[in-house]
């Protein structure tokens, strides 16, 4: 089944529609971001909020600060430390897991797995810590892999989904997640057909190859998926870049990995060494997680509809809600990377 054939999910968000009939650059994109964004806050809120929202913490590992935090910081250290989490969303009987990543598998990533070539054992046992995986958070949960309906990713970097949704292959497993099918941008599924040697680092195609396409649904654009709960097209980290937005009793969260910290995106209030300064310095408003940069005026357009769509932290003003898929968290290890704010669950 070729991806373009593929069944879709969801209620198309018409305010969310039309960035690529924009013309005259990035500029008056960024402006159509900004207006279609306060246009929507509203009728987002007006469509309720989910069951349940549960945040699970997978794993505590090493990333390069030139990229977490672009040219930006003055921290000596050249990593710092990101927490990988899940998100479980409930909502009219239905499940959705949001970034359930598969650690193990994830680590044959071409970059992780040179990476840690390089680092030696005593070291990766102290700059990478498991918090938990996916199953066993599930379990304690009391949720059975045969209640999960959707898997859904920011964008595919890392992944590998074979255990999750199983393949077409005799003698492979069967899938953990048998019923669930996965929500992803039809853009970055046939983008992987063909990848760019700056995108190939960070993808495994060989683990989608053999996936059953009946266990995919690619999505164009922005849809709701039920109520307060949204897949928002943010493209640019990746070409299908998706958030994932979410209306809640404190009002309208985003999650995605376009930064790593909350205050990337209100940076005249970090502490960071470095990120308040640089950001005067540019006229630039947010600080990009710039691994990739396939395009990064368009990924810095859809971070200002991302801040644009959400609330402010009840906990304190001066950052939003907005939880970093890969969060940047303190360690010893990484002088100069403590972040000034962190949510750490929604």
């Amino acid at each position: 089944m070729a991806v373009h054939d593929m069944p879709t999910i969801g209620t198309r968000i018409d305010t969310l529609d039309g960035l690529a009939a924009v013309t005259g650059g990035f500029g008056p994109k960024l402006t159509w971001a900004r207006q279609r964004a306060a246009a929507f806050r509203p009728e987002f809120a007006s469509t309720g909020v989910p069951d349940s929202i549960t945040t699970c913490d997978l794993v505590t590992l090493p990333y390069p600060t030139r990229m977490g935090l672009f040219r930006a910081s003055r921290a000596l250290a050249p990593f710092l430390a990101i927490t990988n989490r899940m998100l479980v969303i409930r909502w009219a009987g239905k499940i959705l897991l949001f970034e359930p990543s598969d650690v193990e598998s994830g680590r044959n990533t071409p970059y992780f797995a040179a990476l840690a070539a390089k680092f030696p054992a005593a070291l990766r046992s102290i700059a990478v810590r498991e918090h938990g995986d996916v199953p066993g958070h599930l379990r304690r949960l009391g949720i059975a892999p045969e209640q999960v309906d959707y898997l859904m990713f920011d964008h595919l970097h890392t992944q590998d989904l074979r255990r999750w949704i199983g393949t077409t292959r005799a003698g492979d497993p069967p899938a953990l997640f048998p019923n669930a099918r996965v929500i992803v941008q039809r853009d970055e599924l046939t983008a992987m057909a063909d990848l760019h040697p700056l995108q190939r680092p960070w993808y495994q195609p060989e683990a989608f190859t053999d996936l059953d396409p009946e266990k995919l649904l690619p999505i164009e654009g922005s849809v709701l998926l039920g109520p307060g709960v949204a897949a928002v097209s943010t493209p640019g980290h990746v070409l299908g870049n998706q958030s994932l937005l979410l209306n809640t009793a404190t009002g309208i969260w985003a999650s995605s990995e376009n930064v790593i910290a909350a205050e990337c995106l209100t940076p005249e209030h970090s502490r960071l060494p470095g990120l308040a300064a640089w950001s005067r310095t540019w006229g630039q408003e947010l600080i990009l997680n710039a691994n990739t940069l396939e395009t990064a005026a368009e990924q810095y357009n859809s971070l200002i509809l991302e801040k644009s769509l959400v609330d402010v932290s009840q906990r304190d003003p001066r950052f939003l809600q907005f939880l970093p898929s890969s969060e940047l968290t303190a360690q010893w290890t990484n002088p100069g990377t403590r972040p000034t704010f962190t949510h750490g669950r929604i």
